[in-house]
């Protein structure tokens, strides 16, 4: 079909690729003429398929979904490009937006929504999933973290101390107990564990391997 929207899908899943073509291959308007499993192969298939509108993972093993993102729109700047994720972090969103998406879609949405993104954004609209859209203007006003505090956070996910922490960034464990309150208040949470959670579901951190949490 020459007037089909040709869609090319970019997930490091691969159950989760088939599941949007069958889903897709029911639309009478539309066509999957590519898949890729990474960022790096997203960028190569994209310059060889040109694609009206590209699926993409925005967590992926070799490159980010904004990284390769940016890399096709460097040389494709018309490209349209529809962010999946798990999680509805409205850094990560407000962040893929910036850089350039024009959708935003979660994977728990994909059955219900994935047909009108596709073809929103095809005629030319910006699609945001009204759940991410009201937590970017419930936090837009935010203080940022400092790039230590990212820095404390991070460590913190993989299951430091704040001994540990503090060795590792080269800083005393007070200060690292300071950065820790500091945190704690731009993110409203009660306590580390919690100030974690957060900043894991907004997106401001990447999720790490489950942990224990030690305080001291």
């Amino acid at each position: 079909m020459t007037d089909a929207i040709r869609v090319m899908c970019v997930d490091d899943h691969q159950i989760l690729r088939e599941g949007v073509a069958a889903i897709l291959m029911r639309e009478p308007d539309m066509e999957v003429v590519g898949q890729a499993s990474g960022g790096a192969e997203a960028v190569s298939l994209f310059k060889t398929l040109r694609p009206d509108v590209t699926l993409m993972d925005i967590q992926m093993p070799d490159m980010d979904g904004i990284e390769t993102m940016k890399a096709i729109r460097d040389e494709f700047p018309e490209a349209r490009i529809v962010m999946l994720t798990t999680y509805a972090g409205d850094v990560r969103a407000l962040a893929a937006l910036k850089a350039g998406a024009v959708g935003y879609l979660l994977k728990t949405m994909l059955r219900r929504e994935l047909i009108d993104t596709i073809r929103g954004v095809h005629a030319g609209r910006r699609v945001v999933p009204h759940e991410v859209a009201s937590q970017i203007a419930e936090h837009v006003a935010d203080s940022l973290l400092s790039k230590r505090e990212l820095e404390i956070l991070q460590s913190l996910s993989l299951g430091n101390s704040n001994r540990m922490i503090g060795e590792q960034l080269g800083i005393s464990t007070e200060t690292v107990k300071a950065h820790m309150r500091s945190l704690m208040s731009k993110l409203g949470a009660e306590d580390r564990t919690q100030a974690l959670l957060l900043a894991l579901r907004r997106g401001i951190i990447a999720s790490q391997y489950p942990v224990q949490y030690r305080s001291h």
